[in-house]
């Protein structure tokens, strides 16, 4: 296998087909994609669908990557995940309309202290929500974009955007308090 000096290399190389370059930058960065991907789309078998068409996207549009310093292919590659994440749960969004009135009616619940608790449950906790809930939640405070972004993103409204946010955070703040239930 071939080794790459730097970012800008293994870039020039995989955008030329080398097969070891393309390993070279699956290999590298596949777990952080993973990640990324997984506050989005809870399923494994959706979320590396999801990351094949990401990395098909990837590699047949690395030509026109412009590298920008250290970080830059890491970023340009979250975004095409992120996107195509988005993209299919759009797709399962118009397939299945999702009953929102049952969440409707929840006590509004303050923002619980986090910091005691292990990065892995916050994110099994943000996983469970609801796919459109999930999602708005993901753009607004990892992604952070505004509603009116997410609005414009997801083909909803920026108060639509605002109310699965703001559901998004009850459900939390309720797992939150049961995950303190059983731990004290």
């Amino acid at each position: 296998m071939t080794m790459f000096r730097d970012e800008k290399d293994l870039v020039r190389e995989a955008a030329r087909g080398d097969r070891s370059a393309m390993a070279d930058l699956y290999g590298r960065n596949i777990g952080y994609l993973v990640a990324v991907c997984s506050r989005y789309i809870s399923s494994e078998e959706d979320r590396n669908d999801v990351l094949q068409s990401s990395f098909v996207k990837i590699f047949s549009s690395i030509g026109r990557f412009e590298y920008r310093g250290d970080g830059s292919l890491r970023a340009w590659m979250t975004r095409i995940v992120v996107n195509e994440a988005i993209r299919y749960l759009r797709e399962q969004t118009r397939s299945s309309h999702a009953d929102e009135r049952q969440m409707s009616d929840m006590a509004e619940e303050e923002d619980p202290e986090v910091e005691d608790i292990p990065v892995g449950v916050i994110q099994d906790m943000i996983r469970q929500l609801p796919d459109g809930y999930r999602t708005v939640f993901n753009l607004f405070v990892f992604e952070e974009k505004s509603h009116k972004e997410i609005s414009a993103m997801l083909g909803i409204t920026e108060s639509t955007s605002a109310s699965q946010f703001h559901r998004a955070k009850n459900i939390l703040a309720k797992k939150i308090k049961e995950y303190r239930k059983t731990i004290e």
